[in-house]
């Protein structure tokens, strides 16, 4: 497939003029004819070429190009040889012309046969866990933030965006191809990305930040351009550690519009609604998304009429703690462009008992019913030295789920300082509280410092306003972080006051003060023909109420190896206690009453490597709960029945004994996953929850059938499994949604 057209010569041409200025701590630019040049640092700077016409991307590497200009190559490794070369070689090209830019490689590999190809869905997250090559771009050379395109053996292919070297979010789509093709001694690979999918600063000639990362599974060995330590972990997102390219011209900067309508069309059945139950009722509607390139670094979206019927179900969860629980956000529209608003040092796609200020499923979703949004509008991206996001969304009544017309605000600033690091401050505003009449607001700043190679400094301080709560408003939070390869240390305190209440955010506990402190030595051993790594860890948790009670403890201790072929075993101590204040049910059933409680436990799990046909962790656990006890055990992971055809069973079942009596818990789930082709799959989502009395299905088709145009097919059903005529449905809906991208 070609995106775009060219000239008509077949000549590889170079840039004339002399190679670009770089900075002191950078390597000197490749003059022509070469492509690469390291320094005796070990940094590294390579030069894109210009081509007259486009490549076709077909993954071969027929053109005469590949013959006439040079290979980058000389990759390091990362694991289990730091700094050795490569143990299988990969050639890479970088070309251009005046629309696009074009990555490709020829990757080596001594023994083809043993390559882990199982996955072909766009975006699985088993994608990194095939044969693949990574390629980051930083376009604003500022060495901290950038994308990221991830191409495996078989032709799957992800996109991801990070912020801060972290904090990566594979919701973050842009229009890109790839294709890949085998050869008797590896794989090669061709992408193309469009300059139009890609920000980047003014001017003709430009300066990027580059990195690349060869992951040869069979072996558990990770590859890059420039040498990576350790110490900086797997993801490849150290872009500060990358290479610099070099040579490129860009087309001028355009307002890039892109226009994406879409249809609906449906029936749902909804036996539990209220005042009328629901069965077979047709549905159709149309809706619109724009996005707008406002400045070269800056992107508007808008949105009227939205739905997100094709949203995959939520996971179900077993409860056995006194907290809320948390489900991820799962809609295109607040994962594009979330990781910008994460507020100190916390990412919003994970639980734990620090704040999310801004956490989008508070739009939209009341009482677990999704509720109509009228129209929203979103800002995003660089403007100098600031980040800058805004978030405006307004949402209608809705009586089923108790909802009334509501607007929602969100506004992030944040500013690089030092080499990699940042302050920032966050608004949020809810037009109708949830606690009474009136607004509410959460106000906060905070500043993210990663100091040295392996020490981060997360720090902030919020407030909120809310109608009929005053006083002890306040959070705050300080951490340190030292992680290297071989010794880890982490500290914290936070403190959330009794009245501190982000409406647009999420709080897991109040009223608390909270110390940790974690430690971890992990040495390798001199001979690693086995093992290549050992964890030995130890970690103390003390929670107080605000007026100094001692509220929870957590002691615990662990070890685990990390063997060459990439399996892992653990096993974990604990010593708990919890001061209970209010009665509260576990898993919706027996009623732990008011008291003070301690308890010890320990547990174990081995992790099957992913390259491995069945895959995943099975574990087991033994000891405490309250004044009972607690036996469980689980597996989750994954069944690589075809390339074409996986399975991701989940079973945890939960044996508990208490004086109130004896329960079990189970949680059966599997999701089974054919992808066709790499823009085309069908999944299916079948879930089985005791605790909640539910068994859920949802099965849908998603068609990528061109480049950010999308067709789904989607059927979803809740069915009751207590009571005489269980499993009885109470939900059921099919929908029809298709979409097609506009780009001016």
């Amino acid at each position: 497939m070609i995106l775009a057209c060219g000239g008509s010569s077949a000549v590889a041409q170079s840039p004339t003029g002399p190679p670009a200025a770089l900075s002191a701590n950078e390597a000197p630019a490749p003059v022509p004819p070469e492509v690469i040049t390291r320094d005796g640092d070990g940094r590294v700077a390579v030069r894109a070429v210009r081509i007259p016409e486009p490549l076709t991307i077909d993954g071969q590497l027929t053109e005469e190009w590949y013959r006439t200009v040079r290979a980058i190559d000389g990759f390091v490794q990362q694991d289990p040889r730091e700094f050795e070369p490569a143990s299988e070689p990969t050639e890479a090209w970088i070309f251009f012309d005046d629309e696009n830019l074009y990555i490709a490689a020829r990757n080596w590999d001594s023994q083809p046969d043993r390559m882990v190809v199982n996955e072909l869905r766009h975006d699985s997250n088993n994608l990194i866990q095939n044969e693949n090559l990574a390629i980051v771009l930083d376009t604003f050379h500022d060495r901290r933030n950038g994308v990221l395109f991830l191409v495996s053996a078989l032709g799957g292919m992800l996109e991801e965006a990070f912020f801060d070297e972290r904090n990566p979010t594979r919701d973050w789509n842009t229009v890109w191809n790839a294709r890949t093709a085998r050869f008797d001694q590896g794989w090669t690979v061709e992408v193309v990305i469009p300059f139009k999918s890609l920000r980047y600063r003014p001017g003709s000639g430009q300066t990027w930040g580059i990195q690349m990362n060869r992951l040869i599974r069979w072996k558990n060995e990770r590859t890059y351009l420039t040498p990576v330590p350790r110490s900086a972990g797997i993801p490849p997102f150290r872009i500060s550690l990358g290479a610099t390219l070099v040579g490129l011209e860009t087309p001028p900067l355009a307002k890039n519009i892109e226009i994406k309508p879409y249809a609906i069309a449906g029936l749902s059945t909804d036996r539990t609604a209220q005042p009328v139950p629901i069965s077979n009722d047709g549905t159709g509607d149309v809706g619109l998304d724009v996005k707008y390139g406002v400045t070269g670094s800056l992107t508007a979206d808008f949105t009227v009429n939205t739905d997100f019927a094709q949203v995959e179900e939520d996971e179900q969860q077993v409860n056995l703690t006194r907290f809320n629980l948390f489900f991820p956000e799962k809609r295109e529209f607040f994962l594009e462009g979330q990781g910008i608003f994460n507020f100190g040092g916390r990412s919003a796609g994970g639980g734990g008992d620090q704040p999310i200020l801004f956490f989008s499923r508070q739009i939209g979703i009341s009482q677990g019913r999704p509720v109509p949004i009228i129209a929203g509008g979103r800002l995003t991206g660089r403007a100098g030295d600031f980040n800058v996001g805004g978030v405006n969304i307004q949402t209608d009544e809705y009586a089923p789920a108790r909802a009334a017309e509501t607007n929602f605000t969100a506004l992030r600033l944040r500013r690089d300082v030092l080499r990699r690091s940042t302050v920032g401050a966050l608004f949020t505003n809810r037009s109708v509280s949830l606690r009474g009449p009136g607004t509410s607001q959460t106000y906060g700043v905070d500043g993210l410092f990663s100091l040295y190679q392996n020490v981060r400094v997360d720090t902030y301080v919020a407030r909120t306003q809310t109608p009929g709560l005053s006083g002890d408003d306040l959070s705050y939070r300080g951490s340190f972080d030292y992680n290297a390869d071989r010794y880890g240390l982490n500290g914290e305190h936070l403190a959330v006051g009794a009245n501190f209440n982000p409406e647009v955010g999420f709080l897991r506990r109040s009223d608390f003060r909270k110390s940790s402190a974690q430690v971890r030595f992990s040495p390798r051993p001199e001979s690693p023909r086995i093992v290549r790594k050992y964890y030995y860890t130890a970690g103390y948790t003390y929670v107080t109420t605000g007026s100094g009670r001692l509220e929870s403890r957590l002691a615990g201790a662990g070890f685990g190896i990390e063997l060459q072929s990439g399996d892992n075993v653990n096993a974990m101590y604990r010593r708990s206690y919890e001061l209970i204040e209010r009665p509260f049910r576990v898993a919706g059933q027996a009623t732990i009453p008011v008291g003070r409680y301690s308890w010890d436990g320990a547990g174990a799990s081995y992790q099957f490597g992913p390259q491995r046909r069945i895959a995943g962790t099975v574990s087991v656990a033994r000891g405490g709960l309250y004044t009972g006890t607690q036996t469980s055990a689980a597996y989750r992971g994954r069944v690589a029945v075809h390339p074409q055809l996986a399975l991701e069973p989940q079973v945890s079942i939960n044996w508990i004994d208490l004086p109130q009596g004896r329960l079990t818990t189970k949680l059966v789930s599997t999701r089974a996953t054919a992808p066709l082709t790499p823009r085309m799959f069908v999944s299916a989502l079948l879930q089985y929850n005791s605790s909640a009395n539910a068994f859920n299905s949802n099965i849908r088709l998603r068609w990528e059938y061109q480049p950010g145009s999308e067709l789904f097919v989607v059927f979803t059903e809740g069915r009751n499994t207590l009571g005489p005529g269980s499993p009885e449905l109470e939900t059921r809906g099919f929908v029809v949604k298709i979409n097609r991208l506009f780009r001016l």
